[in-house]
């Protein structure tokens, strides 16, 4: 068993819980008449980021950026390509099989479709109660106690355990999919959108039952999400993702107030504002083109194409270097490097 010491955190001396280290997920591209693999889609190349204990990093970017990608590959959902990831020390990625089952326990997801994540056939109550089943937790008697108590956390009735979830709104399928990510006393929970599929009212509750839940529990979320109003709600840090690489990374308050990586600085200026007396006050940035292939990336920094602040000869040959430039700032950007110095 691979160990890692952890390093403490930058502002106020919290542990690493998670460490992920040059994570890489390719998906192969098989055609022809042998299958053969003919090319590769760089859903995650290389990002490297820590979670500290009790935090919530949240995770953003476009569609298809390799967001959900990170969060499975990162509880080894889906095989990695390369890269690790270490759990309090512990190299998840060189675990054997046993060793991986163990650790489970402390490594939940909740998903982002409420319905398809829970089996039809099977009474919400059962559904909870499976993983205490598998990790042969308690007795029949204390596992039903415990999905009662855990529908109560989430704000459900007791005998919500013994519906279906075809019986059940989407607000009342997520809060059933997170009481079933807490059956089994976790540290550490990814959650994949979990508010997407939701009424903006709905989004709320669910949200204030995580971070209820998170403050009650010593929880430590990575939170994937595309809405960046939600990202600032909830989040201690912000990781910005482009085309299976990091862009930025910083603390809430500042990389909303402060973005420096023009992808970042794009995606603030898309985030609608409530009073229609102040929309004109901040200038909205429009990319140009669409988000390249992740077959086939672009050399050097994955943003040039649509970046109008790219250096000819720079920023289309190298690759940025994802550095801090000052109080946990990362940036990936010959930009900022150059106004650094």
């Amino acid at each position: 068993m691979t160990e890692i010491h952890m390093q403490a955190g930058h502002d106020n001396g919290q542990e690493n819980l998670i460490v992920v280290k040059d994570m890489v997920k390719h998906f192969p591209i098989r055609g022809g008449l042998l299958q053969r693999v003919q090319a590769h889609v760089k859903a995650v190349d290389g990002v490297s980021f820590t979670i500290r204990r009790g935090e919530t990093l949240g995770l953003v970017g476009e569609s298809g950026c390799g967001k959900t990608t990170v969060g499975r590959t990162l509880l080894r959902l889906i095989p990695p390509t390369s890269g690790r990831v270490f759990f309090e020390g512990r190299d998840v990625f060189a675990l054997p099989g046993k060793e991986l089952k163990g650790i489970r326990k402390n490594m939940q997801i909740v998903f982002q479709d409420p319905y398809s994540s829970l089996d039809p056939r099977m009474p919400v109550g059962e559904s909870i109660m499976e993983g205490m089943v598998i990790h042969h937790v308690g007795s029949p008697e204390e596992r039903w106690e415990k999905v009662i108590h855990l529908l109560r956390m989430v704000n459900m009735e007791d005998f919500h355990a013994k519906r279906y979830p075809h019986e059940f709104s989407g607000g009342q399928r997520q809060r059933i999919g997170i009481a079933r990510a807490l059956a089994l006393d976790p540290k550490f929970i990814v959650a994949d959108e979990p508010v997407s599929a939701l009424d903006v009212s709905v989004q709320a509750q669910v949200l204030n039952i995580l971070m209820d839940l998170q403050e009650q529990l010593e929880l430590t979320y990575l939170f994937v999400a595309h809405n960046l109003s939600v990202v600032e709600h909830i989040s201690t840090r912000v990781a910005v993702m482009y085309l299976g690489k990091l862009a930025e990374l910083a603390d809430r308050h500042e990389i909303f107030a402060h973005p420096l990586h023009p992808y970042t600085r794009a995606l603030m200026s898309a985030i609608p504002i409530a009073d229609p007396r102040k929309a004109g006050s901040r200038d909205r940035i429009i990319l140009q083109g669409d988000v390249p292939s992740p077959i086939n990336p672009p050399q050097g920094c994955h943003f040039h194409p649509r970046c109008s602040y790219a250096i000819t000869g720079l920023c289309d040959q190298e690759e940025p270097v994802f550095k801090d430039y000052g109080s946990g700032h990362h940036v990936a950007c010959w930009l900022v490097d150059k106004e650094a110095r």
